[in-house]
């Protein structure tokens, strides 16, 4: 579904990404780990056309997508929840949510509105409220509802419990466990290796602006060693 080969990407004179490739399979949950500041966010900025790649190239279910603006991206089917959440503060819980709602790929079972709010009831419950009124776990479920309601074929979660509580965490990893078994395919990340070994196929460590270890949640699990050389603080 998603190809990415050879990636490189600068800002400016410092380069970030230095022959980055993986991929995604379609109803794969593909993690990007790593410490902060060693390219997970840069890697998505270029899937999402927000930072342009220096060389390298990007396929989306067959089609190059490297160069193209960002809404393009997203018109092709690609679903961002950003770090940071980045929700519209000044609409409501349900303006918020409507205002990205589109089926372009026609899928028989959109999201709507209300399936949204099945998967979140608290954001049912808020569905008046202003999207700054929201606690930082409501505007997290909102962001990934609302990037949702693009219907996308993939979704891209960045430091998907960054900053949340434990309870939060565990509601956020039910519902990424609730749209694998949907078959969404999804690119994650998050600092939580215990529960994305249990829920991920597949799992990339970037170190430094390159890809140094791939493998199996099985694999990644028995590798303390790689954990701790790589992952750890």
């Amino acid at each position: 579904m998603l190809t990415v080969d050879a990636l490189e990407t600068a800002y400016g004179v410092s380069q970030v990404l230095f022959g980055v490739s993986f991929a995604v399979a379609p109803g794969q949950v593909v993690t990007l780990l790593g410490r902060n500041g060693m390219g997970k966010t840069t890697t998505v900025r270029s899937i999402m056309g927000i930072a342009r790649p220096r060389a390298g190239a990007i396929h989306f279910e067959g089609r190059a997508i490297h160069g193209l603006p960002p809404y393009r991206v997203a018109q092709a089917g690609v679903g961002l929840v950003p770090e940071g959440r980045q929700i519209f503060a000044n609409l409501t819980v349900r303006e918020n949510l409507v205002a990205t709602a589109a089926n372009r790929g026609g899928s028989h079972e959109p999201w709507r509105v209300e399936t949204v709010f099945d998967l979140f009831p608290q954001l049912a419950a808020r569905a008046r409220s202003l999207g700054g009124a929201l606690s930082g776990g409501e505007q997290q479920m909102l962001a990934i509802g609302r990037a949702l309601m693009t219907n996308p074929r993939l979704l891209i979660l960045d430091e998907a419990t960054e900053g949340l509580a434990p309870l939060v965490r565990a509601e956020i990893w039910r519902c990424v466990e609730g749209l694998k078994a949907r078959g969404q395919s999804i690119l994650l990340i998050d600092k939580d290796v215990r529960t994305l070994t249990r829920i991920a196929d597949a799992h990339y460590i970037l170190e430094k602006g390159r890809i140094v270890w791939t493998g199996t949640s099985a694999e990644l699990g028995a590798r303390a060693d790689i954990q701790h050389r790589y992952l750890g603080v």
